[in-house]
């Protein structure tokens, strides 16, 4: 069985097999509950949303969040500590700033950009320290609503299946799924095909809309060090055990590369990386990848 709906802003696709029908029609609405609630909670376009909520209100008190829209944030912040910075969900003014977001930055918005922003408390609350301070979590939370997806899939006892959202992927069950990694420069090109099993995968690079080009532009991801788009790196690829670590860890390697390999490994996970010149290169531990 396998159906699709537009959510997170792209179509998520939910593939499961080896169940009876009714049993798998039933975990399949499930899973897609699961990925609206994320979205409902952690649109930047929403002002009734939790980040959106959090923009407007937490420079000057707390606010309570849902517990996903707390462990998303408390897993972001932790991420940006283990990568020295740059991985930093506090770059929304920057993405204002280049027209990737809607809305203004705020005129009082830390720059360079705030790591340290961000102070999670009980109660799954959630305060920012700086005036100004605006998050996005669109460079996390379509791993985690994928996440959720796959652990809904299991409770129901679906015993194979892989949930795509926009290229985000996680696969989980006994058959390896069949994977095409697409050539950053080129999406209709693919530049290595792999297989994965009870693991997620996500890649980043220039934002690709079907109907206007089959060329990518340029990358939506930002240097959190400068506010500028990352540079060097024209696409990345990600396999982890969870395919919200997966999704952040993309940024991470568009930014640092090469360098981020220690946290790779601290993490569990692996990258394949395009260099601006054309260059592939594959971090250590990378596995079971061939040339397409």
């Amino acid at each position: 069985m396998r159906r699709a709906r537009p959510l997170l802003g792209t179509f998520v696709d939910v593939s499961v097999d080896g169940g009876a029908a009714d049993d798998m029609t039933a975990a399949v609405e499930a899973a897609f509950a699961a990925v609206g609630k994320v979205h409902r909670l952690m649109s930047f376009h929403d002002p009734a949303s939790d980040v959106g909520r959090l923009n407007r209100d937490a420079a000057a008190v707390a606010i309570a969040v849902d517990p996903w829209t707390h462990e998303v944030i408390t897993a972001a912040v932790d991420l940006n500590r283990r990568s020295n910075g740059l991985f930093d969900i506090t770059v929304a003014p920057a993405l204002q700033r280049l027209g990737l977001l809607p809305g203004s930055p705020p005129a009082d918005a830390p720059s360079p950009i705030a790591g340290d922003a961000i102070e999670v408390l009980g109660d799954h609350r959630i305060r920012f320290r700086r005036a100004g301070t605006r998050i996005d979590l669109g460079g996390i939370a379509k791993g985690f609503a994928i996440d959720r997806a796959v652990a809904v899939l299991r409770a129901h006892g679906v015993p194979h299946g892989v949930v795509d959202a926009g290229g985000d992927l996680a696969a989980f069950g006994a058959v390896a799924a069949p994977i095409h990694i697409r050539d950053p420069r080129n999406p209709c090109r693919s530049i290595a095909r792999i297989a994965i099993a009870n693991e997620a995968l996500a890649s980043s690079g220039g934002r690709l809309d079907p109907f206007a080009s089959s060329n990518a532009a340029a990358p939506a991801v930002i240097d959190a060090r400068t506010g500028t788009p990352a540079c060097g790196i024209v696409g990345a690829t990600v396999r982890a055990p969870s395919c919200m670590v997966a999704d952040a860890l993309t940024k991470v390697v568009m930014n640092a590369g090469e360098d981020a390999s220690a946290l790779l490994d601290d993490l569990r996970a692996s990258a394949l990386l395009v260099r601006s010149d054309g260059d592939i290169r594959v971090s250590p531990s990378w596995r079971d990848s061939r040339a397409a």
